[in-house]
């Protein structure tokens, strides 16, 4: 987990590359040709109009990033999918690995195909270029997802925006698609609205900036939609609102019983992390709408098992602020406050549950008073 944000692209220039075997050539690896050993840090070449693969995955880029970093370069050919699945299988390009994507376009088909590998193996996409080697020609540094590569795009489980000069083009498909390539069924599966590329078959492309793919749903910045869960009413109505994250799980539960009420977060970091956190935090507080909770209570930090739990009690009277709250947020902070560790978490998406939450606690207090008289 990172300190406060996680919500940065960052791009790391210490990367360091070395091409790696094509194995869409002639079969034999230039190492074996030239007498050398394969490094961890490698780089797959293809023809000019082949879609080619850098994978960066050396010891300072697996430091920084935690994974390795694969850039996907120009045209998406047919069998593009078919090499980068042999590169999946034999642990080249691992699970989880950040996906970088600079291509005009190509095979429609195949730009899907690659996107449901990104997706079966929790993959994030972003745009970007690779950097130069000795062995490897110059490749801009603007990049570009257009057309079928918007297509790979969206099979990221998280997507980043472009950043800087880099442009995303989506573009509708004409109407002569074959199922086998069903664009709309695909963009369903992979939780993006077709009507995002357009509805005029064979249209403009529409080049879209951070903000509008972000407000759309293509972009989503390392973080999925929240759920949420209402328990049945017992003693107490309870509702946990959860999101996943590149990060990992985020969860926020609130618990309403009649003498008031309790939010509590739990920020799944590993035990030894969050033993750490723990230990070295001065303090820690609740957020609502970026502004924390001021109650006069006490706000209790524990690690338990392989989170950081934060828990605070509340007067009943806040109840209808949290209910109309847009953001949450916990927190620990260590140095005096000048670093702080924790996560947000948008709620607009589980309105419905919250409200749902609400008559579950008026229900809760009506029932009380009743047993009362």
């Amino acid at each position: 987990m990172q300190a406060v944000s996680t919500q940065r692209h960052v791009r790391f220039p210490f990367r360091r590359s070395i091409l790696l075997a094509s194995v869409l050539l002639a079969g034999v690896s230039p190492w074996q040709a030239h007498g050398e050993s394969p490094s961890r840090n490698s780089s797959q070449t293809a023809g000019s109009e082949q879609l080619a693969v850098q994978v960066n995955d050396d010891r300072m880029t697996i430091s920084v990033a935690k994974v390795p970093q694969v850039y996907l370069y120009g045209p998406i050919d047919a069998g593009a999918a078919q090499r980068v699945q042999s590169m999946i299988q034999s642990r080249k390009i691992p699970p989880n690995s950040d996906i970088y994507l600079n291509s005009p376009g190509g095979d429609v088909a195949a730009g899907i195909a690659l996107g449901r590998l990104f997706r079966a193996g929790n993959m994030t996409t972003h745009l970007g270029s690779p950097r130069k080697t000795a062995r490897q020609p110059v490749v801009p540094k603007s990049s570009q997802c257009v057309n079928a590569c918007a297509y790979a795009y969206a099979g990221g489980l998280f997507r980043w925006a472009p950043t800087g000069s880099d442009r995303f083009g989506a573009q509708p498909l004409p109407t002569t698609v074959t199922p086998a390539t069903d664009v709309a069924a695909y963009l369903h599966d992979m939780g993006v609205n077709p009507q995002v590329f357009g509805t005029t078959p064979g249209g403009e492309v529409t080049w879209l900036n951070a903000d509008q793919m972000l407000a759309n749903g293509l972009s989503n910045n390392g973080r999925l939609l929240p759920t949420a869960v209402n328990s049945p009413i017992t003693s107490v109505a309870s509702i946990s609102v959860t999101q996943m994250t590149r990060e990992g799980e985020h969860r926020i539960t609130l618990q309403c019983r009649p003498d008031g009420l309790t939010i509590t977060a739990y920020y799944a970091i590993g035990a030894d992390r969050a033993r750490q956190m723990v230990a070295r935090a001065t303090h820690s507080y609740f957020e609502i709408n970026d502004q924390p909770i001021n109650s006069g209570d006490r706000v209790n930090a524990s690690a338990v098992e392989q989170s950081v739990v934060v828990s605070q009690p509340l007067p009943m009277a806040q109840l209808n602020q949290l209910l109309s709250a847009h953001l949450m947020a916990a927190w620990l902070a260590d140095r005096g406050g000048a670093v702080r560790y924790g996560f947000w978490m948008p709620l607009d998406a589980v309105r419905k549950d919250l409200r749902t939450y609400g008559n579950n606690c008026e229900q809760l207090a009506k029932q009380t008073s009743a047993g009362k008289g």
